[in-house]
């Protein structure tokens, strides 16, 4: 018997658990007899999927019945959990059933609750916040390692840099790198990455200095430029919530009386203390209130993108909406 329940928005960080399941469940010659996929769409797909599982595979290797993007863990009717509690304890050995969602499984449901007591894994995939430079710069030390890619300490933060926390730009990017260091002994150095890695995460940081500064126009340019780079909106929306609460946790250090850059770095969670001076001079002009009600109007922009706005309509609204707030403060 195998369970897998797999959560969380890092959606390709969840694909590579997925490929790694199937390559070490299903035989490869016989994968059209013994995997199954079910979408949310489809009629029955728990009972079909329970049915599935405990069918014997055919020829060799194991069976592989994934649901995707299931709402099992959010919301199961009565006759789905019977079902669940019949066949779960009895699912067979070379069988493995896989559940997938973006959202976090509700600890109080039965179902829940019955899944994690029979799941072989049950494993979050959650995005590292954008704001958390030394997760971030962890994360690229620990691609790179799995690729074969040698950085200095530097080029691994000016990467985490560029990336963000966009697992599949980082994959993407190391795979680049290391073809280029094909022939290279010496670990990459900043030029390097420099000319290699587009960093389009330095130019929201740049949109996010024109709406702090409140220069409409400016903001809009830059704006226009990261979608013309098909720079995706989620990705713009996180380096701005992580540059607004960043400068928020330094100014509220600042208004608190507090004066050493070490204790101010630690309570904004910024790695490099030196940061503290120049983050200092860029919140100077701008009050608290400010900074605190920029954070709903991107948090607001991130839900709406999630739920299918026209995503360059909803951003150019609301870098609007954000330097007429920072106005005040900014001239």
């Amino acid at each position: 018997m195998s369970i897998h329940v797999y959560w969380g928005e890092d959606d390709f960080a969840i694909e590579q658990a997925v490929t790694t399941l199937r390559h070490r469940i299903l035989d490869p010659l016989w994968t059209s007899f013994n995997y199954t996929s079910l979408s949310p769409d489809q009629p029955d797909t728990v009972i079909t999927a329970l049915n599935q599982v405990m069918t014997p595979p055919f020829g060799a290797g194991g069976r592989l019945v994934w649901l995707i993007n299931t709402t099992l863990c959010q919301h199961c009717p009565e006759n789905v959990l019977a079902e669940l509690t019949r066949t779960l304890s009895v699912i067979p050995d070379n069988s493995c059933l896989l559940l997938t969602s973006r959202n976090k499984p509700d600890e109080r449901l039965k179902s829940t609750k019955l899944l994690k007591k029979y799941a072989t894994e049950f494993q979050e995939f959650s995005l590292i916040p954008p704001w958390k430079t030394e997760l971030l710069v962890q994360s690229v030390n620990q691609v790179a390692q799995a690729v074969g890619v040698k950085l200095t300490a530097q080029a691994a933060e000016i990467l985490a840099e560029a990336v963000g926390n966009d697992t599949r730009l980082l994959y993407n990017e190391m795979k680049k790198l290391h073809l280029y260091t094909s022939n290279h002994n010496q670990p990459l150095d900043v030029d390097s990455i420099t000319q290699l890695v587009r960093n389009t995460t330095q130019n929201s940081l740049q949109l996010a200095a024109a709406i702090r500064i409140g220069e409409t126009a400016k903001a809009l340019t830059i704006l226009t430029d990261l979608i013309n780079a098909a720079e995706p909106g989620l990705r713009i929306v996180a380096t701005l919530i992580g540059q607004f609460r960043t400068w928020l946790l330094v100014k509220t250090a600042m208004e608190n009386g507090e004066r050493n850059p070490q204790d101010i770095a630690k309570f904004a969670e910024i790695s490099n203390p030196k940061r503290i001076y120049f983050l200092q001079q860029e919140v100077k002009l701008l009050s608290v209130q400010q900074l605190i009600s920029c954070l709903p109007l991107l948090l607001e922009l991130e839900v709406s993108l999630k739920q299918g706005a026209t995503e360059v309509s909803a951003l150019q609204t609301q870098v609007i909406r954000l330097c007429q707030l920072c106005q005040r403060g900014g001239h």
